[in-house]
């Protein structure tokens, strides 16, 4: 396995919920050493500090980042029988997660529970017909009391994690793993400050956020921290090539390119932002897509808000089957969305950060 490969698989299995980032955070330290200074906030984001050989006194600001909490759940509630209750930590859809298999993270180690559900068998007509509502669903950890479920570690407030190992498949190409959402991001920020060398005319700030997923929050104080002059999200997009997508509903398509995303629920881009990375791909051969999304957000809706107002946008790329148990990329697109950043990262000049402002 190459090194590319390496890190995502490291950082895709780090379990690490909105709130609990900590073990994704170690990953991203360790590949963060040497590349600048290390900086981080009260709620746990994480960001190096690189400044270009040939960025000035007052070189502008860049920031990149993109989010180390992945979706998933919270004990809420252990019932006399031993089965955990929970709370959502992120966006889930009923019809995903029954039967999955999770990781309950507690403070004597790690134990694995699923996602209980009734046979087939003695489903009446009227209940196959259903979707089982979260309120009514439960975790098995395979105990047989309440006292029991405690011995062994378990407390309200412990993170509960998918499991899914990262795997290579048939088109070695696409790669399924849990938590590309947006382990993507962070393993952008990483190579892009590997990649990029000293001659860049700024100072880059490249890492990621906590707490994305249940408000975008560690956007907000990671934004507050660094005073960015332009921001920029890296976050994945929701694939359009499966069976049953509409293309109104989503248009990207696995390898085809990084997407520059055009609207989301809490980010209209800078436009000049969006022609920069429109200019600098077709300049240097990258193919892109754009896209949509309606509902949901991304921290590039909270780094333009920090400050006085910055220049903003989402670079990701697509992603079949976010928000559950595991997901699909393609290498290339990986790649690709790399190549660009660092492209349009060496393009951010005082010159032309002054010009996204007016």
């Amino acid at each position: 396995m190459d090194a590319t490969l390496q890190m995502l698989k490291e950082l895709t299995e780090a379990n690490g919920v909105p709130g609990q980032e900590g073990p994704v955070r170690e990953v991203m330290a360790r590949y963060l050493e040497g590349t600048g200074e290390i900086i981080t906030d009260n709620l746990g984001s994480i960001v190096s500090r690189k400044s270009g050989s040939n960025a000035g006194e007052n070189a502008p600001k860049v920031l990149i980042a993109g989010h180390m909490d992945e979706v998933g759940f919270m004990v809420t509630l252990i019932t006399d029988e031993g089965f955990l209750k929970f709370q959502t930590l992120g966006g889930w859809w009923e019809q995903v997660m029954l039967a999955q298999r999770v990781t309950i993270r507690t403070h004597k180690g790690d134990i694995t529970g699923v996602f209980g559900s009734k046979p087939p068998h003695i489903l009446t007509a009227d209940e196959r017909k259903k979707m089982v509502e979260k309120s009514d669903m439960f975790i098995d950890i395979g105990v047989t009391s309440k006292d029991e479920a405690i011995e062994v570690g378990v407390r309200p407030g412990d993170p509960v994690i998918p499991i899914c190992p990262f795997t290579v498949m048939a088109n070695e190409k696409m790669l399924l793993a849990k938590a590309w959402d947006n382990r993507f991001g962070c393993a952008v920020a990483i190579q892009t400050l590997q990649q990029i060398g000293d001659d860049h005319p700024n100072v880059l700030y490249a890492g990621a956020t906590v707490q994305e997923e249940v408000g975008l929050r560690g956007a907000a104080t990671l934004g507050h921290k660094v005073g960015a002059d332009v921001a920029i999200s890296i976050d994945v997009g929701i694939a359009g090539d499966t069976p049953g997508v509409k293309a109104h509903e989503a248009q990207s398509k696995l390898g085809k390119g990084p997407v520059i995303l055009i609207f989301d629920g809490s980010l209209i881009p800078n436009l000049k932002l969006r022609d920069l990375f429109v200019e600098v791909a077709e300049k240097e051969g990258i193919p892109y897509q754009f896209d949509a999304m309606a509902a949901g957000g991304t921290d590039g809706g909270r780094f333009q808000l920090a400050n006085d107002g910055v220049p903003s946008i989402n670079l990701g790329i697509p992603s079949r089957y976010i928000h559950s148990a595991a997901s699909i990329v393609n290498l290339d697109d990986y790649n690709n969305a790399v190549r660009l950043m660092v492209a349009v990262v060496k393009r951010l000049d005082s010159e032309t950060v002054a010009g996204l402002k007016q």
